[in-house]
């Protein structure tokens, strides 16, 4: 990042504890306006800490190592929510796992990218970033979410948009390998991809210590059991909420997708201000493709061991979307230059996203 960030503020040490607190406390009560409204400030300070700790050990071990802290720690603990909701059962818990892949790579692609783009070409101008860093994650996320959320449409050996059992661990392995290959060339065999060609200015900063960094990891996963802990608290407001206005089920599991996702926005948007593009599409795209290489493997295996149902393949105006999503992000990410112009762009097509979703 581009300030040192090897302090430790008081509130960004008792914000996450107290935000944990508050959620073994009002979990299981109903939740009044009052309730709701310290639910809603208390999730939000958790964000704003959980940027900060990000941070500073993006700031301890460098990048990509940075981005790819906040993005998995992210991941495992959505994944472990989507598996306690499909555990729960209920209507939608066929589907929740797409849903959630899906409406996370509908926000990253055009949402947190979009604005990114938007608030950096705004401050600089004319954007630089690696493409051979970028393009190489984009291919890797489109594989995956072909794999994923379009063959299952396409494939004969069971009814409706499902994998056979034998389908679903083998697309379940090749994710997991996929994911486990791009993280091992992202930081290790071709680490230099990735770095930020601006980044001379962070070696002057004196980085924070061995045991200020273990803390602020610790602070961090806590901060995000807080974030996504308080998320599923409020989502029956939530779900009340879309269900009193006439609004699409789809709405919620949106709502909370960018609930989850707050932190890794804020501090992509905070790199793309400081220049630095390149940290902003690690946070993006290494977001998107923890999501399918982490949750596809783990779902199936909940599906499999239990006997659950589980439904990939996503309906034909999501195929429509989902395309020219990765059609956008493809051509915005091959120039290595970008402007407000792809930022709006990106933006307009998550206005339409959110749009669709809420009038079908």
């Amino acid at each position: 990042m581009s300030r040192p960030a090897h302090h430790m503020p008081l509130w960004s040490l008792l914000i996450p504890l107290a935000s944990c607190a508050l959620l073994v406390l009002a979990w299981g009560m109903p939740l009044g306006w009052l309730l709701s409204g310290v639910a809603g400030a208390a999730l939000v300070a958790s964000v704003l800490a959980a940027v900060h700790h990000a941070e500073v050990i993006a700031h301890r071990v460098g990048e990509p190592f940075g981005a790819l802290v906040l993005a998995l720690a992210v991941t495992v603990i959505e994944v472990s929510l989507i598996v306690s909701m499909m555990l729960a059962g209920g209507e939608t818990a066929t589907t929740l796992a797409r849903d959630t892949v899906y409406a996370t790579l509908m926000i990253v692609c055009n949402g947190v990218i979009g604005l990114c783009l938007l608030a950096g070409g705004l401050r600089h101008r004319i954007i630089n970033f690696r493409v051979e860093g970028t393009m190489p994650a984009l291919a890797v996320l489109t594989t995956l979410a072909a794999l994923t959320l379009v063959l299952p449409v396409y494939t004969s050996s069971t009814e409706g948009p499902t994998y056979s059992t034998a389908q679903l661990i083998f697309a379940a392995i090749l994710s997991l390998v996929l994911w486990a290959v791009f993280v091992f060339v992202q930081t290790i065999r071709h680490r230099e991809l990735f770095v930020p060609a601006e980044n001379a200015s962070d070696e002057t900063d004196t980085p924070p210590t061995n045991a200020t960094s273990l803390i602020c990891l610790a602070l961090l996963l806590v901060a995000l059991v807080a974030v996504v802990g308080l998320a599923k608290l409020l989502a029956p407001g939530i779900e009340a909420g879309v269900a009193g206005a006439g609004l699409p089920h789809a709405v919620v599991g949106i709502a909370i997708a960018l609930i989850v996702l707050l932190p890794e926005t804020m501090s992509a948007v905070r790199a793309a201000l400081a220049r630095h593009m390149q940290t902003s599409f690690n946070l993006a795209l290494g977001s998107a493709l923890a999501t399918i290489g982490l949750t596809i493997p783990a779902v199936a295996i909940t599906a499999i061991t239990l006997d659950l149902p589980l439904s990939l393949g996503i309906p034909p105006k999501e195929l429509v979307l989902l395309s020219l999503t990765l059609l956008l992000t493809s051509m915005t990410l091959s120039g290595g230059r970008a402007t407000v112009l792809q930022g709006v762009v990106h933006l307009v097509v998550f206005a339409v996203f959110v749009f669709l979703a809420m009038v079908p």
